[in-house]
């Protein structure tokens, strides 16, 4: 079983950067990979980035891409998502999620495992 635990989040202006962490427990952090997804208020839950469980390979949603970056430290059992360029319409809850692979990798049903979630909130 694997435990998640995101921190990071918080107020930023638009433009702005943050990194948000998830911290796992257990032994076999490095047999899953990875994924961060997010959810605004009144939205559905909307697939960020994933890594696979080595770091070698990472995806993300094309309105993220070039401003996220999703990276791991197996060492550290830890991933994270590098937020740049924020904007207003990034506002929402940010969840990592742990999943056996990297098959249907934006379909949040593959992921066993989910974090409580961090806000981040980006004003205008």
């Amino acid at each position: 079983q694997v435990q998640l635990v995101e921190s990071g989040g918080g107020l930023v202006q638009a433009g702005g950067s943050l990194r948000l962490s998830c911290a796992a427990s257990g032994r076999t952090f490095s047999s899953y990979a990875m994924g961060w997804f997010r959810q605004a208020p009144g939205k559905e839950r909307e697939f960020v980035a994933h890594t696979n469980w080595s770091g070698t390979s990472t995806f993300y949603a094309a309105s993220m891409k070039g401003r996220f970056t999703i990276s791991r430290d197996n060492a550290k059992n830890t991933v994270y998502l590098q937020m740049n360029s924020l904007k207003p319409e990034d506002t929402a809850v940010y969840y990592c999620a742990a999943s056996p692979g990297s098959r249907s990798y934006s379909d949040p049903t593959m992921y066993n495992y989910w974090g409580q979630g961090t806000q981040v909130t980006v004003s205008s």
